[in-house]
């Protein structure tokens, strides 16, 4: 979840103006706002969230304090390649998060077979990493879904059609599966350059390089590949 602060600045001659920030991770939101107030100018400061709900300051830090042991501002990406001469299929999957005031990142692909092509191992790919949230505790909360593939990421968030029933499998499949886990997903197609953790992961799957990794990113690897 991120935020957005709004507060009225106040000059030393009293003039105001109201002014606001971008979305903000919970960290980077609290650290400003605190920094806002500390210059004794920032007036009538409130902090909004994604999903409409209004936050004082002190409310933000004790919500932060009940979460802080959880993973929070998830980052995930996906991606699926196929071999169409073997039939093999690659899942690469890169979640960056948040748990207990330090960075975390999860890097993990698998091999599969018996799937027809490359848009199905897109979508199977996308539900390998619903996956593994679940198997990582990362539920009931708002993660960002990154991927190259525009049509499965535009289906997903309703934008675009689905004509083929196969592929409507696959939606079916990762739509229930996050209701299940209570994920609010946010889909953000990225440029293949942008994916190209997720992209290498795949393609290391289908070549037999079986990656598990999930690393704290101040600190040192928890397991190693």
């Amino acid at each position: 979840m991120n935020y957005k602060i709004e507060w009225t600045y106040e000059t030393k001659r009293k003039h105001r103006t109201n002014l606001y920030t971008d979305y903000l991770s919970l960290n980077e939101a609290i650290t400003f706002a605190d920094d806002f107030v500390q210059t004794g100018r920032a007036k009538e400061l409130s902090i909004f969230s994604e999903d409409g709900g209004s936050w004082t300051l002190k409310e933000l830090k004790k919500f932060r304090d009940i979460v802080k042991d959880e993973p929070h501002d998830v980052i995930a990406y996906f991606d699926g390649g196929y071999q169409k001469d073997t039939r093999i299929a690659g899942f690469g999957v890169v979640i960056y998060y948040t748990q207990s005031g330090n960075q975390y990142r999860i890097r993990m692909n698998e091999r599969v077979e018996g799937l027809t092509s490359n848009n199905e191992a897109e979508y199977a790919a996308c539900l390998f990493l619903v996956n593994l949230l679940e198997e990582n505790e990362i539920i009931k909360q708002k993660v960002k879904i990154k991927g190259d593939s525009q049509v499965v990421l535009n289906q997903l968030a309703g934008e675009w059609p689905c004509y083929e029933a196969e592929f409507t499998t696959w939606l079916d499949k990762i739509e229930n599966k996050l209701k299940e886990c209570q994920i609010t997903p946010k889909y953000e197609p990225v440029s293949r350059k942008e994916n190209n953790e997720a992209d290498k992961l795949a393609t290391q799957a289908i070549n037999g390089v079986e990656i598990r990794s999930k690393m704290k990113l101040n600190g040192e690897a928890d397991e190693n590949e």
